[in-house]
Formats: structure tokens, C-alpha cells, sequence
């Protein structure tokens, strides 16, 4: 489950998803390339020159709509073929039961409260 907690300035709710989410998805990437680093590396090569390809689209005044999506959708067709090469595990997204999904919106809610009254104290102050 996702455990929020707030930032040390005070003033912010983390949700501290990096370690749940993404920290599998290198694991993963990093054992498919030990496993077949031609293709991983491959897919990997290919996915990073659509994404700057991308990149410079988004960024360039006089590109056209249409270019900028046709490299859009590259960028996601790399983007799945890298995919396709991980554990089913690590490519959904987490799912959370219906006392989960209460128990966390409890807790932002707690959050949320202690961070405002925290400002308010603060702005009463000054």
C-alpha cells in the first residue's frame, strides 16, 4: 500500500511511489538485459532515439501537428516493445482494495488537514 507522508518543509503530501513502482521496473529492465542485452539493448537504443526525435518535434516551433504525433506514437510503440521484454508484475498499476482505497483517502485527508492548519497557524503568525 502507498504511504503518504508529508514533506520536511511541511507544507506538501508525498506519495512515495518511486520506491513501489519504479524500483521493480529497473530491477526487471536491468535482469532482461542481463538475460538478453543484444535485444533489451537494442530496444533500448531505438526507444531513446524516437523519445529525443519526440523531444525536438515538441520543441520546434515550425513542426507540424502531424509529426508530432506520428513521433509520438513511435515513442509509445518503443515504449511497449520494452515493456513486452518485463514480468507482467511490474507493468500494472497497483490495485487497491476497497478498505485500502478508504485507508489511504483517510490518511491524505489527515495529511491534507495537518498541512493546513499548519499554514494557518504560520500566516496567523506573520
Amino acid at each position: 500500500m502507498i504511504r503518504p507522508g508529508v514533506t520536511a518543509a511541511g507544507d506538501r503530501v508525498r506519495l512515495p511511489v518511486g520506491e513501489q513502482l519504479l524500483a521493480p521496473l529497473v530491477d526487471a529492465l536491468a535482469i532482461a538485459y542481463t538475460n538478453d542485452p543484444e535485444i533489451v539493448g537494442r530496444l533500448l537504443a531505438g526507444h531513446a532515439a524516437r523519445v529525443l526525435r519526440l523531444d525536438h518535434a515538441e520543441c520546434s516551433l515550425d513542426m507540424p501537428d502531424h509529426v508530432r504525433s506520428m513521433c509520438a506514437a513511435e515513442v509509445d510503440g518503443t515504449r511497449e516493445a520494452l515493456l513486452a521484454e518485463l514480468p507482467d508484475e511490474v507493468q500494472r498499476d497497483p490495485l487497491l482494495t476497497p478498505g485500502d482505497t478508504v485507508a489511504l483517502a483517510t490518511h491524505l485527508n489527515r495529511l491534507a488537514g495537518f498541512i493546513s492548519t499548519t499554514a494557518q497557524k504560520r500566516n496567523a503568525r506573520t
